[in-house]
């Protein structure tokens, strides 16, 4: 993703790499190669504090931020058990995206972009009926949270399955990501659109990395990331806003439909 700004952004612009990892942030930096100016910043997003001091940092130096990506995983291995892995995914996956959201929208720019890199797992039908009406439109990010709260509990509980939560820890979280965007683009919708402001999740497809290689037998179609990367890039940096596509999770330039069913392809 940041090779990719670089590359298509210019020498004035500033990319911000970010991990929680010194060492591999450094090196990642040290591997970009492009026109725009690249740093490392180190930050662990399941910090609130610390994401909210960074956004903070941004807006007092530079007046605010143009493109933001949420695109933070902690990897879930096949060979441990959920309950297990449970707290640093969702911390990770769910508190990052919380986070994010509610410490970067208010220092987003006009005609700016925040993306939360979701899944095409994260529409509501993926969910059993008796859990979906927990992430319908109309409740807000902080009860977003709470649900999500509660959903950890029931893992550590062992009642889970009995509550109507899917064995696979991945698709409630995916589901919660994408209610969260949905929760806070229908708060900023008109003003957001009225200036050019997108706010969406998006979904890359099957991408060959370390994640998604335990869970998955099949890579002949998959992507590779420099590959999973263009349309998301092709969204962050396209001029016009589709109001159709705010809010939403969108995949190669369609909609996903939030309750399921067909895509519908956009402009």
């Amino acid at each position: 993703m940041v090779q990719g700004l670089a590359a298509r952004l210019d020498a004035a612009d500033l990319v911000l790499l970010t991990g929680r990892n010194p060492e591999r942030v450094a090196a990642a930096v040290a591997r970009v190669d492009g026109t725009a100016q690249v740093e490392g910043r180190v930050l662990d997003v399941t910090d609130a504090a610390a994401v909210a001091d960074l956004a903070a940092d941004l807006q007092a130096r530079y007046g605010g931020v143009d493109l933001v990506i949420s695109n933070a995983i902690g990897p879930l291995t096949p060979d441990r058990p959920q309950a297990e892995q449970a707290d640093e995914f969702i911390a990770v996956a769910n508190g990052g995206t919380d986070a994010v959201l509610r410490s970067f929208t208010p220092v987003l720019r006009p005609a700016g972009r925040l993306i939360v890199v979701a899944s095409s797992l994260g529409t509501l039908d993926q969910l059993d009926a008796k859990v979906q009406p927990l992430f319908e439109d109309g409740h807000t990010l902080d009860e977003i949270e709470q649900t999500v709260e509660d959903w950890r509990q029931t893992i550590h509980a062992g009642t889970a399955a009995e509550n109507g939560w899917p064995e696979w820890i991945n698709i409630p979280s995916k589901v919660a990501q994408v209610a969260a965007v949905r929760a806070v683009a229908a708060t900023r919708r008109t003003e957001d659109l009225a200036d050019g402001t997108l706010i969406a999740a998006v979904c890359p497809g099957l991408v060959d990395t370390r994640a998604s290689r335990p869970w998955f037998d099949d890579f002949s179609q998959a992507r590779t990331p420099e590959e999973a990367v263009e349309p998301i890039l092709d969204l962050l940096l396209t001029g016009h806003v589709d109001p159709s596509t705010y809010g939403e999770l969108i995949r190669d330039g369609k909609v996903l439909p939030w309750l399921g069913g067909k895509t519908t392809t956009r402009g």
